[in-house]
């Protein structure tokens, strides 16, 4: 792609992880999802193991995973809150091991980020071998998160969330629900930028799901191409979201059977719209659909 081109104005931005390898967006990225959870929504208790949580981790990066988001918390709609201390018992252990495995099986440019909306757990995380920062409240729940990614030189991700986890699909409403998020996801990076983080270094989600309604999903979705031209890297996570499965015609939003089809026609989209990174469940297909999309899309 061409870094100057207006449908991807952040084609010739880069990641630099600390200790890490360098990590362009001239082409699509995908970051695959690790829970260490007993109640995330689609895969809680799956990898409550060390050795089956690295085997899953080495089989993503495997499948064409850039990134691997490690998360202690589940942050499902009615989720309870997890400790740091009990975050960073699920999570340490694993990014240490999952770090040195990577590392030795040849994939020293996958990085691995923490999700987790707590300084004290993203230190650890930072201290076990991760390089990147993920946060779902875009650093208002401890703005500790801001100055630590400044401290330690690394990429955060800052995300729209309407509410808290436990309570955030209670009837959200909006009166403009992309000029809204658009406004608060640019407060966000100024204040990660006043705290001493590079702004290319600023990932923005709009944060599909955490918060929204069907239609404010589909909204946030088709106005893609905004976000991207703010100018700062986007990430785009709709894996096995409830409202996928809704589409196709359950009004409970099951993810059973698993909306993946659903996802990887948005990876496609996204990729079409010139998002530079996806957070996904299933590594493979969207991998799959990523390729496509960007052959189609870029020639």
């Amino acid at each position: 792609m061409n870094p100057t081109t207006p449908d991807n104005p952040t084609a010739a931005a880069e990641f630099r992880f600390p200790g890490r390898p360098t990590m362009t967006l001239d082409r699509p990225r995908l970051m695959g999802i690790l829970n260490l959870t007993p109640d995330s929504f689609s895969d809680g208790g799956k990898y409550d193991d060390l050795d089956v949580a690295v085997m899953r981790g080495l089989v993503m990066a495997r499948e064409g995973a850039d990134l691997i988001d490690v998360g202690g918390e589940s942050s499902r709609p009615g989720a309870e809150r997890v400790s740091a201390d009990q975050q960073i018992q699920r999570t340490a252990g694993v990014i240490e091991a999952l770090r040195h495995t990577l590392d030795g099986e040849g994939y020293e440019h996958v990085a691995i980020s923490i999700d987790t909306t707590q300084a004290k757990v993203a230190r650890a995380a930072l201290d076990a071998g991760a390089g990147m920062l993920n946060d779902i409240s875009a650093g208002r729940e401890d703005p500790g998160m801001l100055t630590l990614a400044a401290e330690r030189s690394a990429p955060i991700c800052l995300m729209h969330m309407h509410g808290q986890p436990k309570s955030m699909q209670a009837a959200p409403s909006y009166e403009d629900v992309v000029q809204e998020i658009e406004a608060f996801l640019a407060e966000r990076v100024e204040a990660a930028v006043a705290a001493g983080v590079e702004r290319s270094q600023v990932v923005i989600d709009p944060g599909i799901g955490f918060g929204k309604t069907v239609e404010h999903n589909l909204a946030i979705l088709r106005a893609m191409p905004r976000y991207v031209a703010t100018g700062q890297p986007v990430l785009l996570g709709t894996s096995r979201k409830s409202f996928l499965a809704k589409l196709q015609g359950d009004p409970e939003g099951k993810i059973e059977p698993d909306p993946a089809g659903g996802t990887a026609a948005t990876t496609a989209l996204g990729v079409a719209a010139g998002v530079p990174l996806f957070r996904v469940h299933d590594v493979a297909l969207n991998h799959q659909a990523a390729i496509a999309a960007w052959a189609v899309h870029h020639g």
